[in-house]
């Protein structure tokens, strides 16, 4: 008798013409094998009369769970379809409080799918808008970043050495493992492909003068540029990022801090400093990877290659890579800094910020590198 008396049942019964009575009793428990909807749409689509209202007896309806929850909006879907009116009065109130929040917020008729594409003039003119306001952050980014670097000059910065220093070590001595791998690589390769076209001419000897040159005016900022970009850029997006999901950016403002002049300044200055001393370790790198072809590949003496190298390499030449470097260094700051700041507050921001600072940074060296090209040709 106690089974039965707990065992969930189902009624369905009209009332007059257009009102249809759901009663509930037992427990509806969801392990128990609860009763479906199908009783309850057959009498909605038979009859001489539309149900035009849907009400529930509850009087002997014992403990539920998620199953009852689940009946009840089967139910409320069929009043939609049908165009009838739902009574939810007599539900238990965690049922009809679940009912009015699976309705506080409908669905938007006019929001656009992922599948449906908008008109070619629309999706045009938001990216236009989109760079335009890159391009506005871009140098309000700059400008941000020259008035701090005037307020370090005059002592009134938000400004700590310390810091400095501490990114000068990771994007210094720890980069130049991977910038004497790739340099030296580049250096070989360089000095192979010379020496392969130069034997044939019999100016074999020339190879030091190709290294040389190549490396020191272009290939030596150049790759280090592109190392730094994809290793300390990323760094510098994803740390400010995850800053900014965990609010501690907000946190600085809060105390009165600027976040620019604390964070930006100590990363920027770093690569500043850095850049110039990792360009001219990676001139050395090339160089002895060239040195390395030619002794072995072409036999030529070490002293020899040596002279050949120091004779090509003039000041201007080293200069202009070193000042290469140096504007390769502010372009991976300015970048992976800024997209750091712009990052979302979710932990999908963070990746997105990371991949656009290395594609922003390398795009960006990739352009200075050109503009340089041509005074480079009449050097």
């Amino acid at each position: 008798m106690d089974s039965q008396a707990t065992k969930p049942m189902l009624t369905v019964q009209r009332v007059g013409e257009d009102l249809l009575r759901v009663g509930l009793t037992g427990e509806w428990i969801a392990k128990a094998g609860l009763p479906g909807t199908d009783s309850v749409e057959k009498v909605f689509t038979s009859g001489p009369q539309p149900v035009k209202a849907m009400e529930f007896q509850t009087k002997d309806l014992g403990r539920w769970n998620s199953g009852l929850v689940a009946f009840v909006f089967k139910c409320f879907e069929l009043c939609q379809q049908h165009h009838a009116e739902f009574r939810a009065q007599t539900l238990p109130a965690g049922v009809s409080a679940l009912l009015q929040l699976s309705q506080a917020v409908p669905e938007k008729k006019d929001a656009v799918r992922g599948d449906e594409k908008s008109p070619f003039f629309e999706r045009l003119g938001l990216t236009v808008i989109r760079l335009s306001q890159g391009a506005t952050a871009m140098v309000t980014f700059v400008g941000e970043s020259v008035v701090s670097l005037g307020k370090l000059l005059r002592r009134t910065a938000q400004f700590r050495w310390s810091d400095t220093f501490l990114v000068m070590q990771e994007c210094g001595p720890k980069a130049l493992g991977i910038v004497a791998l790739i340099n030296f690589l580049i250096g070989l390769i360089l000095a192979f492909v010379g020496a392969v076209q130069l034997q044939q001419f019999g100016a074999a000897i020339y190879t030091a003068d190709l290294v040389a040159i190549a490396t020191v005016r272009e290939m030596g900022c150049i790759m280090t540029g592109i190392i730094m970009c994809g290793r300390t850029g990323a760094a510098f997006a994803a740390q400010l990022g995850t800053m900014k999901v965990n609010q501690e950016i907000e946190a600085f403002r809060t105390f009165g801090f600027s976040p620019f002049e604390f964070l930006v300044v100590p990363r920027m200055l770093a690569l500043i400093l850095m850049m110039p001393v990792l360009v001219l370790f990676a001139n050395l790198i090339s160089i002895f990877g060239g040195f390395v072809v030619s002794t072995w590949m072409l036999h030529i003496t070490p002293m020899l290659y040596i002279n050949r190298t120091i004779q090509s390499v003039t000041l201007t030449s080293f200069l202009l890579g070193v000042v290469k470097g140096t504007y390769f260094g502010v372009v991976v700051a300015l970048t992976g800094c800024l997209r750091g700041i712009q990052c979302g507050t979710n932990a999908a921001a963070v990746g997105l910020a990371t991949t656009s600072a290395v594609v922003s940074g390398i795009t960006a060296a990739v352009v200075g590198l050109t503009m340089t090209l041509r005074s480079s040709k009449q050097d």
